[in-house]
């Protein structure tokens, strides 16, 4: 299933909807409430709550955290050390791990297993809006859930490149 994101995720001040290929609401972003600076919620059509996004405390990298209702941790994503390619890691509840591996200011990413299986694909059609992006989630993957890592991954990229300009202009 094909979901359209916008990418200005970084923004809290709004709440928006993520959208199915045919055009119909699927998720709400929340960026309202108590945690609207640091946090958000992501809901599905009928309003209910299926996760809870927000920054992990005393953390050396940027994390996110993906969290259910309950507050039970579902996954975190971060930046990975990597040296030649920027690459996220993904670590699950089981504490398995994926990755996130691409162009990730185009928007052309991978979310994918260590032995290679694909969880979701993100790209930027050339003909679409420009602050916009697809989620391409393979059936029998968690929607919600890679929706919510590419979520992370657009905020803490997002985070980085305001990062790097202002010590370049500064």
């Amino acid at each position: 299933m094909r979901y359209l994101v916008q990418e200005k995720l970084f923004s809290f001040t709004r709440d928006f909807w993520i959208e199915d290929e045919a055009g119909r609401q699927a998720f709400l972003v929340d960026g309202s409430g108590p945690f609207s600076r640091e946090a958000f919620t992501l809901r599905d059509a009928d309003g209910a709550l299926l996760v809870l996004i927000r920054r992990k405390a005393f953390a050396w990298r940027e994390t996110l955290r993906i969290e259910d209702g309950d507050g039970t941790l579902l996954a975190s994503v971060r930046p990975a050390f990597a040296l030649f390619k920027q690459r996220y890691e993904i670590t699950l509840l089981d504490d398995s791990q994926l990755e996130a591996v691409g162009n990730f200011t185009g928007k052309d990413f991978q979310v994918r297993g260590l032995d290679g299986q694909v969880y979701g694909q993100m790209s930027r059609d050339r003909w679409r809006m420009r602050d916009t992006y697809w989620v391409d989630v393979p059936d029998g993957q968690d929607a919600g859930l890679i929706i919510a890592i590419a979520i992370c991954i657009d905020r803490i990229h997002a985070d980085a490149q305001r990062a790097h300009a202002g010590q370049a202009g500064g």
